[in-house]
């Protein structure tokens, strides 16, 4: 019989900046089991008033060493009978969010436009949860559409200690804004366990990311984590409305053909169809999104309606 565990965000549950495969879980889970997984978002340097922390986000933030990237994660989680070859299902049953306010920063030499935003510039914004809607100072409210910037597996050994910015094949920072609940996120397995950490969240974002930051928020998220015995290369997604495969690059035309070759051969394990049948179909009926354009590995991700596809 599955189980719900609760993982809240402490000094002991927490690693900032980074992935590695050598950081020992926190906490096992068996394949089935849901997961209740509370986070924080953002430091000293990113939050303009720090008096917005939580007790428990100031004592992460004051007491946790922040290593290479800006991101809190919660985790790792060891799932059960997951083994390097597997996938690991993220079923994504609810966001919560938890806090009355976000955080946007550009940073000098980042972000898709650097030469024309130049300076540093962080603010906080207010977020209105009863009626879903950030309020910029500027006048304009934004419907609100919280997810997880960065839902991560262990990355394989040999990598060593990486940055939490960059997505690769393991996750990590996809943000992807398509990630709401009743979506499944399929990830690579590379460490028995799996090794799951999640955070970065976003109360709204835009596909390119292009500031640099999303309204970053607290989140709390739960979950619902399967093992299953068949090997995946990269990372997927299905989505309430979608297929969605997904492609990583420093260059965003090779992230697009990365994107759209991760479709084709989806779609011809689904059809019975050719390469170049899912090909032309892609042509027909396949749109191409930017993810993020400001996390050193840009993002494509390749979409197809369920609908389309009788699934």
């Amino acid at each position: 019989m599955s189980q719900t565990h609760f993982l809240n965000p402490t000094p002991q549950t927490v690693h900032w900046g980074h992935f590695n495969a050598a950081i020992p879980a926190v906490l096992e889970v068996a394949s089935g089991d849901e997961l209740v997984i509370d986070t924080f978002s953002g430091g000293m340097s990113e939050v303009a008033d720090p008096t917005l922390f939580r007790p428990e986000h100031r004592l992460i933030v004051d007491t946790v060493p922040q290593i290479l990237g800006p991101h809190i994660l919660t985790g790792p989680v060891h799932v059960s009978g997951a083994e390097p070859g597997d996938t690991l299902e993220i079923r994504i049953l609810d966001i919560e969010l938890t806090t009355d306010w976000g955080w946007n920063i550009i940073r000098p030499l980042k972000g898709a436009l650097p030469e024309d935003f130049p300076n540093l510039s962080r603010r906080v914004i207010p977020i209105d949860r009863q009626a879903n809607v950030a309020r910029l100072p500027w006048g304009v409210d934004i419907p609100l559409r919280p997810f997880f910037g960065i839902i991560g597996v262990a990355p394989p050994p040999a990598y060593g200690l990486v940055s939490s910015v960059e997505p690769r094949e393991y996750g990590g920072n996809i943000d992807n804004k398509e990630f709401i609940p009743g979506t499944s996120l399929f990830l690579p397995v590379f460490v028995p366990g799996a090794n799951l950490s999640v955070g970065d969240g976003h109360a709204v974002q835009g596909d390119g990311e292009v500031c640099l930051t999303a309204l970053e928020t607290c989140l709390k998220g739960r979950f619902q984590v399967i093992v299953h015995k068949q090997s995946l290369n990269f990372p997927r997604a299905i989505t309430p409305t979608h297929y969605i495969a997904m492609g990583m690059d420093v260059d965003l035309d090779d992230a697009a053909k990365q994107a759209l070759r991760n479709m084709i051969k989806w779609l011809t394990e689904i059809k019975p169809w050719t390469a170049e049948e899912a090909y032309v179909f892609c042509s027909l009926a396949c749109d191409l999104h930017v993810t993020q354009l400001v996390d050193g590995n840009k993002g494509i991700h390749a979409m197809v309606s369920r609908g389309i596809l009788g699934l």
